[in-house]
């Protein structure tokens, strides 16, 4: 059996109007639950590192996460070849946050860099909490290092 042209057309307002609530209905629901989702946050580091053959840092910074900040302090080795000193200072994103503590922990890097007087140093770092860290800015000193580093984070 055909259905007649006039009720075919007038069943189409009714078919987009439910349409229209169902998506309507779908996006209030979401915007209404609050999310405990990954954040990223924002990073400031402040690195000082020296080294010979074995390497060592140390630092501090800030990261701003959900609108708060949290200090942190910052202690590495890196082993491979290092030879000089730097100081740096670094500008990034930490991203895979679900709650603050889980910036905290060991981060592993594979990496290497020359800087003569100054130069840019960037890092991407992953910690056993599956937070990555990328960051990036100047550095002044002297140094030619291709190694691993282990870099701890500690919340203050």
């Amino acid at each position: 059996m055909q259905r007649s042209p006039e009720r075919r057309t007038s069943m189409r307002p009714h078919a987009l109007r439910l349409m229209a609530l169902l998506l309507l209905t779908l996006g209030l629901t979401m915007s209404a639950t609050p999310s405990f989702a990954q954040a990223a946050g924002h990073v400031r580091a402040k690195i000082v590192k020296a080294g010979l053959l074995v390497g060592g840092g140390a630092g501090s910074g800030v990261l701003t996460y959900r609108g708060k900040t949290y200090p942190f302090t910052i202690s590495g080795l890196s082993f491979g070849i290092t030879v000089g000193a730097t100081v740096g200072r670094l500008d990034g994103w930490a991203s895979g946050i679900r709650e603050v503590s889980d910036f905290a922990g060991t981060y592993s890097s594979v990496g290497g860099g020359f800087a003569l007087v100054g130069g840019i140093n960037g890092v991407h770092l992953r910690n056993e909490n599956g937070v990555t860290i990328v960051l990036q800015g100047p550095k002044a000193g002297l140094e030619l290092a291709a190694n691993i580093s282990q870099i701890a984070i500690l919340l203050r």
